[in-house]
């Protein structure tokens, strides 16, 4: 493998694991986060991952500005951030990205890589999906309730074959097993699918995965939503076969005993993925010209969740 000069973007739960598993070989690896005092408690204390993955890494190079990245010339640079923030983020790195930098989305959500090829071209970008379900107890400490190997990594163009071969061998090295994949949408979508159903369901009852699907009232809306995502996931080229349900509901009884992310975020009145999840599902369909009641029911309720703390002064205006 080549010497990389690597940049992680986003210091919360998924960027922490993947900073532990890469910092232990290259250690020159820079994060990028907004909060100085994180800053340097990280470079105090280093990073820990406990739980079904089990990490401690120091860390060197901490900084708050992606533009600052042109100071360390990174050649590869995870996006970990939510997706929410993914047009921000890429509006910075266009100040620092330099011609021939690869970009690897390692996020939640549909369409996140299409969205930086528009930016930077296909040449740039790879993407990743992510089996390890991970909460970030505090800076620079991630808890891993589960890993269900391997991680995939793929580039949006054949000759980028041979570097994500590379880059999946720099995560398994570091002790995160990852796999290259030629279609790495394939197992985007996949994934993708029971996130973008569950993610919604779980928000608006605020039950855990494993409770949507017991309590038959959600787990009715469940399958219907799992129907939808289906239809359009063949409509753009991606048909999982008619076993595709009974596995995702095997794999969703083996780590659906949290809470999903979203409801975290509606805890905390912060933004949401949804745009990058249910909504997409939405819009593709619509695309498509593929009819999702259920999805548009549960996506609407998020938003309007998501608006009442968001927006609380347009509520308030129109009841007076």
């Amino acid at each position: 493998m080549g010497e990389h000069k690597i940049a992680i973007i986003g210091v919360g739960a998924t960027g922490t694991v993947l900073a532990a598993a890469l910092l232990g070989n290259y250690p020159e690896t820079v994060l990028v986060g907004r909060n100085p005092d994180a800053g340097a408690a990280l470079l105090t204390k280093g990073i820990r991952v406990s739980g079904v993955i089990s990490y401690q890494s120091r860390l060197k190079h901490y900084i708050t500005e992606i533009e600052s990245l042109k100071n360390y010339n990174p050649d590869l640079i995870f996006i970990t951030t939510k997706t929410f923030h993914l047009e921000q983020v890429l509006n910075y790195l266009e100040d620092s990205y330099q011609s021939g930098t690869k970009i690897i989305s390692s996020q939640n959500g549909l369409g996140t890589e299409d969205l930086i090829a528009s930016r930077f071209g296909e040449d740039a970008v790879f993407r990743m999906s992510l089996n390890y379900g991970v909460s970030l107890k505090n800076i620079g400490h991630a808890v891993t309730a589960f890993f269900n190997p391997p991680n995939h990594v793929g580039s949006l163009i054949p000759e980028n074959n041979k570097l994500a071969k590379e880059i999946a061998a720099m995560l398994t090295e570091g002790g995160l097993n990852t796999e290259c994949v030629d279609d790495i949408k394939f197992y985007v979508w996949k994934k993708m699918i029971m996130k973008c159903t569950m993610a919604s369901i779980c928000a608006v009852t605020n039950k855990t995965i494993k409770d949507a699907l017991e309590f038959p009232p959600t787990r009715e809306v469940a399958d219907a939503c799992f129907r939808e995502a289906l239809a359009v996931a063949r409509a753009m080229g991606y048909d999982f076969g008619e076993e595709y349900l009974d596995q995702a509901l095997g794999y969703l009884a083996k780590v659906g005993v949290h809470r999903d992310s979203m409801c975290f975020d509606i805890d905390n009145e912060t933004p949401t993925e949804i745009d990058y999840l249910g909504a997409k599902i939405v819009a593709y369909a619509r695309q498509k010209g593929i009819a999702t009641p259920f999805y548009v029911a549960m996506t609407n309720m998020v938003k309007a969740i998501e608006d009442n703390y968001l927006n609380p002064e347009v509520g308030m205006r129109k009841s007076e």
